[in-house]
């Protein structure tokens, strides 16, 4: 036995103001949506910046512990990950690879031996890589 369908009424179905109607609403949303999103992922990478200078930081405390000394700007910060020739009381490494020596938009984090104030300064410039700057551009000093 076959069965029939019912026949479709003419009103069945989306029109095409209805789906302008419901794709400017979604356009509104995401727009209004969107810069305040954006400006919460700038904020994440200056945290996770902090972070990293924390984490340096405390390698290099625990280098001088060890060395006696903090690095020189000469020998960088690669000696925490790498052995200087002639040290013989390095017990590195003291960070797990060179990748956590940079800052999050990809440069290598900026070191002071001897610091303006303190033993030593740790800093990026931010985003733009230039100092100054405000918000996701501002420097950022430990």
């Amino acid at each position: 036995m076959a069965r029939t369908l019912p026949p479709r009424k003419r009103t069945a179905g989306i029109s095409l103001l209805e789906i302008m109607v419901v794709l400017a609403i979604i356009a509104l949303v995401v727009g209004l949506a969107a810069p305040r999103l954006m400006g919460n992922f700038g904020r994440a990478k200056s945290m996770v910046a902090e972070a990293r200078m924390e984490n340096v930081k405390g390698a290099l405390q625990l280098y001088y512990i060890d060395l006696g000394r903090y690095p020189s700007e000469a020998e960088g910060l690669q000696v925490l990950f790498s052995e200087p020739s002639g040290s013989g009381k390095w017990r590195g490494p003291y960070v797990d690879s060179l990748e956590d020596l940079d800052d999050p938009w990809g440069r290598q984090l900026l070191y002071r031996s001897p610091g303006k104030e303190k033993a030593f300064e740790l800093f990026t410039y931010g985003r733009d890589g230039h100092p100054g700057g405000a918000s996701e551009d501002e420097d950022l000093f430990l």
